[in-house]
């Protein structure tokens, strides 16, 4: 009869072909512990060991997965038992066939691995990243200083503090700025304080003058040096850069004045604020006026304050004139 004749590749003889494995999720596994390994690097140790564990155990899944052919452990699918069904109508199969191929198993886990895949390659790789870029964006943040009591400051002198910008016991984070008391201005005291910092490559300037006896003191943030000193000016032992005892730029490469640190006073005492640039100074002591900007890095122009253009624009963006 019809029904009893044998079909192609139903025979008895007919030899099985190789099939593909069928998709696993383990390989995902896999990948996030390797992606957890990589990481604990960068974090911590704890992170590492979980990665590790989680990596062992998907590899061991997935091996004994890839494998299960080979070890002769019969697929479910083969010890189900065979049920004859009735044929359904072919319109009906192909609907069936359409609803099922429209996004199948395999492309699903394809899609799951490559998204994993992204986001682990995100979690990896923007950290650093962001690390490395983001200073260029974000302001340095300096810590308040606190210099002494402002009795360690005569007026009219020079002199020359350094200090830590944090507490530790080694010099590399040692800073210098020269400063010099101007007196009363108005109401408030008034101090000029430079940056040792040149403006052109970012070589330790050194005064111009004769240095007295240097005098440690301890404060809140860390021990200060203090020498007085008398100078004319100060250069640059770099490239020959040169500036005026206001800051000013009077020879050499450098491109604006002398960057200068705000200040605070509390409680009598002298305590540094954040740096700023200055492209040109106005006038001596108290009675000075300073177009400033913000901090820029040695070798950055700032805009020429001779400008009516850029005066307006600099009393819109930047810093007012500060006295």
């Amino acid at each position: 009869m019809a029904d009893e004749l044998e079909r192609p590749g139903e025979g008895p003889d007919e030899h099985r072909e190789p099939h593909l494995p069928t998709p696993t999720i383990w390989p995902v596994g896999f990948a996030v512990g390797v992606a957890l390994v990589l990481l604990g690097l960068i974090v911590g140790w704890p992170i590492v060991a979980a990665g590790a564990v989680l990596t062992i155990l998907f590899a061991f899944l997935w091996i004994r997965e890839a494998t299960r052919e080979y070890r002769g452990v019969p697929d479910e699918e083969e010890e189900a038992v065979t049920v004859e069904e009735p044929v359904p109508d072919e319109g009906l199969v192909a609907a069936r066939e359409e609803d099922v191929e429209r996004y199948p198993r395999s492309r699903f886990l394809e899609a799951t691995t490559l998204g994993l895949g992204g986001l682990i390659g995100a979690i990896v790789t923007l950290p650093p990243l962001g690390l490395a870029v983001a200073p260029s964006f974000i302001g340095q943040k300096y810590d308040e200083v606190d210099l002494g009591p402002l009795e360690n400051f005569p007026e009219g002198q020079f002199v020359i503090a350094t200090f830590l910008s944090v507490e530790e016991s080694s010099g590399v984070s040692r800073r210098t700025a020269f400063v010099r008391n101007n007196g009363m201005a108005g109401n408030a005291p008034s101090f000029t304080i430079l940056s040792n910092r040149c403006v052109h490559l970012g070589c330790p300037t050194q005064p111009q003058g004769l240095a007295g006896d240097a005098q440690r003191v301890e404060t809140r943030t860390g021990q200060v040096t203090l020498t007085p000193t008398e100078p004319s000016g100060f250069g640059c032992p770099c490239h020959g850069g040169a500036y005026d005892v206001e800051g000013n730029r009077t020879a050499g490469p450098p491109v604006r004045a002398m960057d200068r640190y705000e200040f605070a006073v509390k409680e009598s005492r002298l305590v540094l604020l954040q740096p700023y640039s200055v492209s040109e100074v106005q006038g001596e002591g108290a009675e000075a006026r300073i177009r400033a900007f913000p901090l820029r890095d040695p070798g950055q122009h700032v805009p020429d304050p001779r400008s009516n253009i850029l005066k307006r624009l600099q009393g819109w963006f930047f810093y007012p004139y500060v006295p």
